[in-house]
């Protein structure tokens, strides 16, 4: 069940996000570990022709060792990896939850980073070993928030990855038509354009908060030397 949750700022200006259910969560799931599926059997592949390789010059028990520590180490990197890396370096998404449009952010709407993907994930391999997901899907449907025990854990929550919306301090009878350029629409322009307008008018945090608003839903389109600007930055080149 998808429920709505509403992140009030000091300047009582209220952001509204809607929550992933537990539903659209596995099916996000599932898709990422069809992916895995296909990195693990490609990962056996390339560590069978790396041990017949290694073969020639090692005996052949040594080669055996060496090839079976490497595919262990592979593998809990793709299993556990997978979903640390994708979530703190890819905007809280990883490609499952991109499909299903969602995307993890920490409390607040503010977006993941590396230390509460770390959490979120470490948990996750508990999660999975006991009942395969069924203590999370416990705790999703009987949090109000649809958290399970490593968003908890995190502070993080899962939500759906909407489209922008107009911000209270951007909005005003006077906003000018864009049209839209190769990244953003025409809505979107005037967005951008108008923070920056109003930017030095709005309280630090207010504005920090805006900023990462605005930016996180336009990042994912980026390319790689402007997604890996600040917030504020990344708007100014836009």
């Amino acid at each position: 069940m998808d429920r709505s949750l509403e992140v009030r700022t000091p300047e009582s200006v209220a952001f509204q996000h809607q929550l992933a259910g537990v539903g659209s969560r596995f099916l996000a799931v599932t898709a990422d570990m069809f992916v895995q599926a296909i990195l693990v059997v490609a990962a056996l592949f390339a560590l069978a022709f790396l041990g017949t390789r290694t073969h020639v010059s090692t005996s052949g028990k040594v080669a055996e060792n060496v090839v079976l520590g490497v595919y262990i180490g592979v593998l809990f990197l793709i299993v556990f990896g997978y979903y640390l890396l994708f979530e703190a370096f890819w905007h809280g998404q990883t490609p499952g939850k991109r499909l299903l449009g969602i995307r993890v952010v920490r409390d607040g709407g503010y977006p993941i980073d590396f230390s509460a993907s770390l959490i979120r994930n470490l948990i996750r391999v508990g999660e999975w070993s006991f009942g395969f997901y069924a203590i999370a899907a416990i705790s999703t449907l009987l949090s109000s928030e649809n958290k399970r025990i490593g968003d908890f854990a995190a502070g993080t929550i899962v939500v759906r990855d909407a489209g922008l919306s107009t911000p209270p301090a951007l909005q005003g009878p006077d906003r000018p038509t864009y049209a839209p350029s190769s990244l953003l629409s025409g809505e979107e322009r005037a967005l951008v354009h108008r923070f920056i307008e109003r930017r030095e008018s709005l309280s630090a945090q207010y504005r920090a908060e805006l900023a990462s608003q605005l930016a996180q839903r336009i990042r994912p389109r980026a390319g790689p030397d402007l997604a890996k600007l600040d917030d504020e930055s990344l708007l100014e080149r836009l």
